[in-house]
């Protein structure tokens, strides 16, 4: 599955625009940029001096409004208008995609997301091809675990709000995700005691096919006790 960029190349041809308007070594005046921000819950500062000859100056201006509160800085050169200005609040599940690129929200956040557990996740926890990490920002705790480039699969392109998409594991690639980097969660011990729950979600043919496509030993065990579980709920829910 590959990653949108469209909608990326668009806005920064039209803050190339913007940038042209100032005539590019002109300062930046935030009532003038604001209306043009408002509608895009993240941007990144190289959107805000693309095409200039000076972005040294810009960057400067960010972080002048980043001390003044009217914008709030994720990450460093990811942004978001303060909420007096934003139209709308960046989700979460957004700026994870955003604060790592090449990532997906997967494991306890995703199983959460579906209900398939019954704790509330407090971190947006995701999985990269590139390095492990942890970021903290006004909008949460986000958790970055590295996966292989093999196993970097089994996610979709989810509407989270509106106007908002996000890049999300499937319930099945969640919990195997899950497992598959956590130490010793192929026992039957460790996946009865996930609670997992609404398991009527659970694509057992997409689960099957993810495991032979993973190729993990780790993996093919988990899948048996897992195998049990839905049957266990499956059954247990039945009508009579």
């Amino acid at each position: 599955m590959t990653f949108k960029v469209q909608q990326n190349s668009q806005i920064d041809r039209f803050f190339i625009a913007i940038i042209d308007g100032f005539c590019y070594n002109l300062p930046m005046y935030f009532q003038q940029v604001m209306p043009h921000l408002k509608n895009l819950p993240l941007f990144e500062s190289g959107q805000l001096y693309a095409g200039n000859d000076n972005p040294q100056q810009a960057q400067r201006q960010l972080t002048d409004w980043a001390r003044a509160g009217k914008v709030i800085q994720l990450k460093r050169g990811l942004y978001t208008l303060a909420p007096p200005y934003q139209s709308e609040q960046p989700h979460s599940y957004l700026i994870a995609n955003r604060i790592v690129h090449a990532s997906y929200v997967s494991l306890h956040m995703a199983l959460s997301h579906y209900a398939l557990i019954p704790e509330h996740v407090a971190v947006v926890t995701s999985v990269t091809t590139g390095r492990p990490g942890e970021w903290q920002n006004p909008y949460g705790h986000f958790s970055y675990q590295h996966i292989q480039p093999a196993l970097f699969f089994g996610f979709q392109h989810h509407q989270v709000t509106q106007n908002q998409w996000a890049y999300i594991a499937t319930p099945e690639k969640a919990l195997l995700d899950l497992i598959y980097l956590t130490p010793e969660a192929d026992s039957e011990g460790y996946i009865r005691a996930l609670r997992l729950q609404n398991l009527d979600q659970l694509n057992v043919k997409r689960l099957r096919a993810y495991v032979q496509r993973a190729g993990k030993p780790k993996l093919r065990r988990a899948l048996t006790h897992i195998l049990q579980v839905v049957e266990e709920e499956l059954t247990e829910y039945q009508p009579l």
